[in-house]
């Protein structure tokens, strides 16, 4: 049934299903929705542990519990899980070979009257220099929940980064989906960037490909949407051209040009302001992004 809350409202009812349901899941939490989990915890103590503010803990006691043969769930804000943690995250997880799923909210500027603590653009561009990560960017509540729910079988590593911005209908089909077809052009929209490329896009004769797994780079679905000689536009809600080096990789023998466009890489953005002045100061709302693609895209 389709959900009415938001994407971390959503993460943690089904955080909640998961570990009443599953004897070998744990839940890590860092004071960050310590509160909304506090039943769970009351009834599974001993797998529901909140280190405190100590985000370096965090991972470190997810890796550990992984290590022990249980299937943690880590979360917080992603500037404290990513970057503050990112040590951990590179030798308790990675170097250690233990799986485990890492869950975020904050997204790039979710909080922008919080100030820069809580802005994290670069997250995934951090997480991607680590091998062996799915990278899951939802861009609807029912994408996060059916992607929390397929990632925690298993003991791979898998970062879900969720978002307060959200497209108003779900996509659920697996690898790169083609929305709109289209002669002139591929644009690659990633989780809650959709709607605003597809209002961007609007009258243009492009393809719109959707993506909320972008680790692994779904190579082959970018092949099968370009012609022989392809104009590709990569939108990311976070660090611009994040996955530029796939784009190049996925179509090394194609004569292409790329458009990446994210979060500035040149200037950092001290304004705190809403989510909308943040879009617009890293040209990621609609309006700049149909700016972007007409300037580009050849006619």
């Amino acid at each position: 049934m389709p959900t009415t809350l938001n994407m971390r409202e959503t993460f943690l009812a089904t955080a909640e299903e998961i570990v009443d349901a599953d004897p070998d899941v744990a839940v890590v939490l860092a004071d960050i929705s310590a509160a909304q989990l506090a039943g769970v915890a009351r009834r599974h103590p001993d797998r529901v542990v909140n280190v405190g503010i100590r985000e370096q803990l965090l991972v470190s006691t997810g890796a550990g519990l992984a290590l022990a043969g249980l299937r943690p769930i880590i979360h917080t804000f992603s500037s404290f899980l990513v970057e503050r943690a990112f040590e951990q995250i590179k030798l308790d997880l990675v170097h250690q070979d233990a799986g485990a799923v890492l869950v975020s909210y904050g997204s790039s500027y979710d909080m922008p009257a919080e100030g820069r603590t809580h802005q994290s653009p670069g997250d995934v561009a951090l997480i991607d220099s680590l091998p062996c990560w799915y990278v899951h960017v939802p861009g609807h509540p029912d994408e996060a929940r059916r992607l929390l729910l397929d990632s925690v079988p298993g003991d791979s590593r898998v970062y879900v980064r969720l978002s307060a911005d959200q497209n108003a209908e779900p996509h659920l089909g697996v690898g790169f989906q083609r929305v709109r077809t289209g002669r002139n052009g591929v644009v690659l929209a990633v989780g809650p960037m959709l709607d605003r490329v597809l209002a961007a896009s609007e009258g243009l004769d492009v393809t719109v490909l959707y993506a909320s797994t972008i680790r692994p780079f779904d190579a082959a679905g970018l092949r099968a949407a370009v012609g022989e000689v392809a104009d590709l536009v990569l939108v990311e809600p976070y660090l611009k051209g994040t996955s530029a080096h796939h784009v190049s990789e996925a179509l090394r023998d194609v004569p292409h040009r790329l458009l990446s466009l994210g979060t500035l890489r040149d200037t950092e953005v001290r304004t705190y302001g809403t989510r909308a002045d943040h879009d617009l100061a890293h040209g990621l709302d609609a309006g700049s992004i149909a700016l972007s693609l007409k300037d580009f895209l050849r006619p």
